[in-house]
């Protein structure tokens, strides 16, 4: 979905109008970002949780030469699915007895 279509999707879903529905998602998305910055983790409840990641300094290698580099350490973002959201979209395997 593009963010019209999701703008357009959420305010006919909560019967607001699209201006309104589209400060909801930008202070949504803004809320997220600073949450993230400064404690390192946002929630968004039933969707999942953006994480902020420590990635250590690592040894690497040049795929075109095989020459080993050094790979700074660095911070990423990462978007963790909630269980509940990842069973409903791709329901768990039944085991077979």
């Amino acid at each position: 979905m593009t963010q019209s279509q999701i703008v357009q999707t959420l305010a006919d879903k909560c019967e607001v109008t699209k201006k309104v529905a589209q400060a909801m998602l930008a202070s949504l998305a803004s809320t997220a970002i600073s949450e993230v910055k400064k404690n390192g983790l946002f929630v968004v409840p039933g969707l999942g949780r953006l994480v902020r990641v420590d990635r250590k300094a690592r040894m690497g290698r040049n795929p075109a030469t095989g020459q080993a580099i050094k790979i700074p350490a660095k911070k990423v973002v990462k978007f963790r699915i909630a269980k509940a959201a990842k069973d409903a979209i791709v329901p768990p395997k039944v085991k077979k007895a």
